[in-house]
């Protein structure tokens, strides 16, 4: 697999204050053959040095670290102030599927969610789903998700102009996929096809002018769109 450009691999650069977590992580994806390492930083400001520096096709970031941590970081780097850097995709790793964190991250602009404890093999998918425009939830940060929207999610009022030409459904399919909601699942709680749900997504994306759900999922939460409940 190569990178998003077509030519070599992807580049990835990884942000952890633990040494030894971050050696570990460098090491699992050294042996993937599609997957390079060009940066590596122990927090979140000297991390965004390094990205604007090289560039990478990803960003795999920790949440909790000094100086800067990884939700502030990422917001940061989702600024209009970063001389468009807010392009790259943002990986969060955490230790515990803590739901504040992970709203957190999806209110910063984090395109994926994972916990530290993954099989070498889902951290490669993620950075790959990422890389292509996709996002990434880990399954049991999902399921925490999908017991919030199924129980106590609430949909709101459009706080921004920016969602004033949504229909009623659109939010729901919108509030859906920021609770991590996959196209299947959102038709079986809608009672929709899934045809009907990839339409609805479709016109979501053209309506807020974004590229792909992950970037209509963080509009959504920085917006006030979605507010998650309590379990």
């Amino acid at each position: 697999m190569n990178g998003p450009d077509g030519h070599g691999k992807l580049r990835v650069v990884l942000i952890d204050d633990e040494e030894l977590v971050r050696a570990g992580l460098a090491l699992l994806l050294a042996a993937e053959t599609d997957i390079e390492i060009v940066g590596e930083a122990n927090n979140g400001r000297s991390g965004l040095e390094i990205v604007a520096n090289v560039q990478p096709d990803v960003v795999v970031m920790d949440i909790r670290m000094p100086v800067m941590d990884g939700v502030e970081a990422t917001k940061e780097l989702m600024s209009n102030d970063s001389a468009g850097l807010g392009k790259i995709p943002v990986l969060i790793l955490s230790t515990f599927s803590d739901d504040d964190a992970v709203h957190a991250a999806l209110r910063a602009g984090a395109s994926g969610f994972l916990l530290k404890n993954s099989a070498p093999t889902i951290l490669a998918a993620a950075i790959r789903a990422l890389a292509n425009g996709a996002g990434w939830l880990d399954p049991n940060v999902t399921k925490g998700l999908l017991d919030q929207f199924s129980s106590s999610s609430q949909v709101l009022a459009p706080t921004s102009t920016e969602f004033g030409g949504l229909t009623r459904r659109e939010i729901e399919v919108l509030t859906a996929m920021a609770n991590g909601m996959t196209n299947t699942q959102i038709a079986a709680a809608l009672f929709l096809s899934e045809a009907t749900v990839k339409t609805h997504v479709h016109r979501i994306l053209m309506k807020l002018g974004v590229a792909d759900r992950s970037q209509a999922v963080s509009a959504a939460f920085r917006h006030g769109l979605v507010r998650p409940g309590s379990k």
